[in-house]
């Protein structure tokens, strides 16, 4: 305890915290170094700006103390570079978190496929029920989420992880005792009693936009590979993504509408090289399992299209899958966001409500030409809304509201 008030002084100081702290402790060796260092001692610190040198004269322990206080009724874990705990795959990167806050169990994260889940706040709902399932299967498969805590995309990431009954990390740009957004109260606690909430920022630290995109080289830091559900041509999940592959990690990518304002960041990342196209779980769990053939826990199954009729046992497996997919309570409410489906898309949704149908079947109902079922069959699998069973039979994957 003694040497950790050190260790938050240095953090916590105005100007210092975050990516600043680090090239102190690396020109002084430690934080104690650095708190016993005069004035002359900081002029020779190459980069440092004259604001910092001035924060770096206030040698008050007081803040810290009461920090570790707090971290103390709150079971708040401090963890610092120095820790055996402090996980090697952060430790890599070029500017590593000199200090960790931790609330619940955080898994042996050098030891596990951990894969990052990024996208928009708001997100459409074909982001967030892709995000939801691939984060679900990746769950289920073996795989730790890292990801945020904000609604969209990160939440419906944490949301299919925890319900697929797999392990959580999410990272935040805030205090850990902080609720942001407050919408997501119930998201923390869950998290917080199944998972794990990691920040750099102590407790009563409230959220800024300046916070989130350095938070970002902590979420790809932590993961062996970040996959881009939706993002804007300025958006974090970009900043995530450059992030990972200067980190020398995997990226991955949802393809989406080609003219959707959400669906530009994930496919130019796949229009670059710089991502790989994901459909499914495994697209992704693929490339890690000879590397970590003992966390995979299942490879997908096979289904043959045999193009004929589906047999009975067929058809009351895929009737199965609809019930599971309105059990799990996936909605799509076509009022709320007209804008996110085709007309074309729409209709074939409205047809499929509660059935199971093929092509032709679509066809005859939609009154559409087969080329235009046939493309928005393909577009509505991509984004996960539409499941095809055995016999070339298709189903929706989602409940549908009108």
């Amino acid at each position: 305890m003694g040497a950790l008030k050190y260790w938050i002084w240095l953090t916590t100081l105005t100007k210092v915290a975050g990516t600043q702290a680090y090239p102190l402790l690396r020109h002084f060796g430690s934080p104690e170094a650095a708190y016993a260092a005069d004035e002359a001692a900081y002029a020779l610190v190459p980069n440092l700006s004259s604001s910092v040198r001035e924060a770096l004269k206030d040698k008050s322990l007081a803040r810290a103390e009461q920090i570790l206080a707090r971290c103390e009724a709150l079971t708040i874990r401090v963890l610092t570079l120095q820790d055996t705990e402090y996980p090697e795959r952060l430790r890599q990167i070029e500017e590593p978190p000199c200090v960790l806050y931790v609330k619940g169990q955080l898994p042996q994260m050098d030891e596990e496929l951990t894969i990052a889940v990024v996208g928009a706040r708001d997100a459409t709902p074909y982001g967030e029920v892709a995000a939801r399932r691939l984060s679900k299967e990746l769950a289920q498969q073996g795989a730790v989420i890292v990801s945020g805590i904000a609604r969209g995309i990160d939440s419906a990431a944490i949301t299919g992880a925890l319900t697929g009954g797999g392990r959580v990390v999410s990272v935040l740009g805030n205090g850990i005792d902080v609720i942001y957004p407050k919408s997501n109260a119930e998201l923390y606690e869950d998290v917080a009693s199944r998972g794990t909430l990691l920040t750099e920022h102590p407790p009563g630290t409230t959220p800024e936009g300046s916070y989130f995109p350095v938070r970002n080289r902590i979420i790809s830091g932590l993961s062996l590979g970040v996959l881009v559900v939706e993002g804007g041509e300025r958006s974090g999940s970009l900043i995530t993504a450059r992030l990972a592959l200067e980190q020398n990690r995997e990226v991955f990518a949802l393809p989406g509408n080609y003219d959707g304002p959400l669906s530009l960041a994930p496919n130019l990342l796949i229009q670059r090289g710089e991502a790989k196209l994901v459909l499914r779980a495994w697209d992704i769990l693929e490339e890690y399992q000879y590397s970590y053939p003992h966390k995979i826990h299942a490879r997908p199954s096979h289904v043959p299209h045999s193009g004929g009729k589906a047999s009975s046992a067929t058809a009351s497996s895929a009737k199965q899958t609809v019930s599971t997919a309105q059990a799990e309570g996936v909605v799509l409410d076509l009022r709320s966001t007209p804008e996110a489906l085709t007309d074309d898309e729409r209709a074939i949704l409205l047809a499929l409500m509660g059935k199971l149908c093929t092509a032709d079947e679509l066809i005859e109902v939609t009154q559409l030409p087969a080329k235009r079922v046939l493309s928005s069959l393909t577009m509505l699998q991509v984004r996960a809304l539409v499941t095809e069973e055995a016999g070339k039979r298709f189903h929706t994957s989602v409940i549908i509201k009108e």
